[in-house]
């Protein structure tokens, strides 16, 4: 291992300091996964139910009824657990916004001890809907969509505000997804706007039942839907990704990875993550799409069998069948293990330091070059590999950090900071995807960042023409 620096030797010796002991991944994640209370689940979407409708269009001002009743109780809910709460919001027209209306999520921050502005977010959108979409009138229970997953948000924040964590957590109850995934693109300009450094958005969007409305059930799963070569910047990066690769390795399809392997991990879970390789559902979409476009990673979580009889449905019975997305047809023990699953997440994201931004070289050699700059907070790394024909990381490589190395005076590629550089002899970069992660000082691993274009969890910048060409 070579570290390469553009820093003077003074700085880097300064910062060698000895590391306490810290509680390990398994006593953090392990612990605050067995804090989540059913119970608690139910109430919440009992009361969400309560409103009536929570439809976008119906009423801000009625105390018991309509969206603004509910998003206030949300945000005092999520205030409850001592968290800065806000409501982030933008008046907003559209094809299913006939008249300006006033669109408000529900925010609470739970800011990080070390690193501030790394920000993992959990969402789920507190608005409901019945058939007609532009029926604000109609008792739209809306309990598994999405009452599910702005109670997966409330649990969550309850769970995990009891404890500290280096990097931020951030609650969302979204308004306005029926009507176009308003409350999304509402919270992620809000992230742009405060210079955010997004490390995952996980939206959660009808988490609570397992049983199909073709009588086909699935407890053991849950869908975490990623998108293949990122969107944002997707123009730019067209050309490289041809030559170089990265069709399967956008940062949130790594997320996907990550949530998979998190749940391997900790079996007290008690589900297996079923990776869907598209941004939604078919011809679908969610709130996440929305932190996609402005760059940051975000996946979505639903359940493995969707019950179509019991979402944008009209409370009838037709047939013998019951429509409607009342809260009896759900599976409080299967949305009990799926909040567990984003509580873990939410814990270990948090924890762990960014990933890495690293690059390759090996282009005519039998040896590949990784290389990247050092992250805050990260005492190693990890290099990852896999072939390209293979779903999974393969073959890794531990990387400490190590400030004793040589110090040279430029740093790859002419690019200031200090860099990590490792050699693989005997890989051909031809034949492998390569990618790195952090970890921290008691063991907490970020989600490994491809080494193709586009494959940084930071928003894509275009670099700028050569000065010949500007």
């Amino acid at each position: 291992m070579r570290l390469f620096a553009f820093l003077p030797l003074a700085l880097l010796s300064t910062s060698a300091l000895a590391v306490p002991l810290l509680p390990t991944p398994e006593v953090i994640v392990g612990d605050a996964v067995m804090q989540v209370q059913q119970q608690r689940l139910r109430r919440d979407i009992e009361k969400m139910v309560s409103f009536g409708t929570r439809h976008t269009l119906s009423s801000q001002t009625d105390r018991k009824r309509g969206i603004g009743a509910a998003v206030r109780w949300a945000e005092a809910e999520l205030k409850k657990n001592g968290l800065t709460t806000l409501q982030t919001c933008d008046t907003v027209t559209g094809r299913r916004v006939p008249a300006p209306t006033r669109v408000c999520n529900a925010v609470a921050i739970q800011r990080g001890t070390e690193r501030p502005n790394d920000v993992v977010i959990i969402t789920g959108h507190i608005d409901s809907r019945v058939t007609d979409v532009m029926d604000f009138t109609k008792d739209a229970p809306g309990a598994n969509d999405d009452g599910s997953g702005t109670a997966a948000v409330l649990e969550a924040a309850r769970v995990l505000s009891k404890r500290k964590f280096p990097g931020t957590i951030v609650y969302a109850a979204l308004s306005g997804e029926e009507q176009g995934l308003l409350g999304g693109k509402i919270l992620a300009d809000y992230a742009k706007a405060q210079g955010w450094n997004v490390v995952a958005n996980l939206n959660n969007d009808i988490i609570g039942n397992s049983c199909g409305s073709d009588g086909v059930c699935n407890d053991k799963q849950v869908r975490v839907f990623s998108e293949g070569p990122r969107w944002q910047g997707r123009e730019a990066l067209a050309a490289q990704q041809r030559s170089l690769g990265g069709e399967n390795d956008a940062p949130s399809r790594n997320l996907s990875r990550y949530l998979d392997t998190l749940a391997e991990k900790y079996p007290q879970i008690g589900l297996d993550v079923m990776q869907v390789w598209r941004n939604d559902r078919f011809g679908r979409g969610g709130d996440h799409t929305e932190f996609l476009n402005a760059g940051y990673p975000a996946v979505r979580f639903s359940v493995a069998v969707e019950n179509y009889h019991h979402q944008h449905q009209d409370l009838r019975k037709e047939g013998g069948v019951e429509y409607g997305d009342t809260i009896d047809k759900m599976d409080f023990p299967y949305l009990t293990k799926v909040v567990k699953l984003n509580v873990a997440a939410l814990a270990a994201l948090a924890s762990a330091p960014p990933p890495p931004e690293p690059t390759i070289e090996g282009a005519v050699s039998t040896d590949t070059t990784v290389q990247w700059p050092i992250v805050s907070g990260a005492v190693s790394y990890v290099i990852r590999w896999r072939r390209t024909d293979t779903n999974q990381w393969e073959k890794s490589k531990p990387v400490k950090f190590d400030r004793g190395a040589t110090v040279y005076p430029l740093s790859p590629a002419g690019k200031q900071g200090v860099f990590v550089q490792e050699s693989l002899r005997g890989i051909r970069v031809d034949d492998w995807v390569f990618g790195v992660s952090s970890v921290s000082a008691n063991g907490f691993e970020s989600p490994v960042a491809s080494a193709v274009p586009g494959g940084a969890f930071k928003p894509y910048v275009a670099p700028p023409p050569p000065p010949a060409q500007r």
